[in-house]
């Protein structure tokens, strides 16, 4: 859509560019002041692009007014080499480039927008927009995936600790988990202390496989996380039955193993 708009803008700047320069050619007059809609291919350019596209068109703006001053018999062709034409030129560069910069700076802007949209601001890993879109193109394939849940104990700092730091654990645990991953596996934060992974299975007993990985690796950091999981198509056939069917086993195994260290998963995981 936004490559659409600035191809459009790039079009109206050249057809208009053309427009002006016939009709500067044939019709100006001394004192109408045709060449001032130069501006407006100008600005278009500029916007679309940058500063240095803007410059370029102030530039070949400069270029197309002293060619139309020689063809148009009714202004001598002794216009072109006066000051009024080099300040046409600074004014049409300024104009082109000034808007041209804020214009660029304005998109980049744009774009940092959408990634802070599309990321948690604590851990940096996309949120539950990104979640929910994810999922869904994972069910639109209809091919074999594993959702995992896990949920952060201890957040909240134990009588007489002080050195217990939630946001700082919560931020360590995202940077452990994404190197425990695969290649095009995907964490995400959907809560104030849960974690989700979408990774391949090919059934409920291999997505616990995965979860009994996934816990081994952030104890041996120190980090106590229980996991749940859910097998698509097994656990559920769309992302609402996924998500509680992981979320059961999560819940059921804090309340089986109501211990500090969660017991580690076996190879059998396929029981809450």
């Amino acid at each position: 859509m936004r490559d659409r708009l600035r191809h459009a803008l790039l079009i109206a700047a050249a057809v208009s560019g053309v427009a002006i320069f016939i009709a500067f050619a044939f019709y100006e007059r001394p004192g109408l002041g045709l060449g001032h809609f130069y501006y407006v291919s100008i600005i278009l350019a500029a916007l679309a692009t940058g500063p240095a596209i803007g410059a370029g068109a102030a530039g070949l703006a400069t270029v197309l007014f002293a060619i139309g001053v020689v063809i148009n018999p009714q202004i001598s062709p002794s216009e072109v080499l006066t000051t009024s034409t080099v300040i046409r030129f600074l004014t049409y560069m300024t104009v082109g480039m000034v808007t041209g910069y804020f214009a660029k700076r304005n998109r980049l802007l744009l774009a940092d927008l959408e990634l802070l949209a599309e990321r948690d601001a604590l851990t940096g890993l996309p949120n539950t927009r990104v979640f929910e879109r994810a999922i869904g193109d994972l069910l639109e394939r209809d091919q074999p995936f594993a959702l995992i849940v896990g949920g952060v104990h201890e957040l909240a700092p134990k009588a007489g600790r002080t050195d217990i730091d939630a946001d700082d654990v919560l931020r360590r645990v995202a940077t452990r988990l994404m190197p425990a991953l695969s290649a095009g596996d995907q964490v995400v934060r959907v809560g104030e202390d849960a974690f989700a992974v979408l990774t391949y299975a090919g059934s409920s007993r291999e997505a616990g496989k995965i979860a009994a990985h996934l816990q081994s690796r952030l104890a041996a950091d120190g980090f106590t996380v229980t996991f749940g999981w859910a097998a698509y198509p097994q656990d559920g056939s769309n992302a609402l039955s996924l998500y509680r069917a992981a979320d059961e086993r999560l819940y059921a195994r804090r309340l089986i193993h109501r211990q500090t260290t969660v017991v580690p998963l076996q190879g059998s995981a396929t029981s809450s």
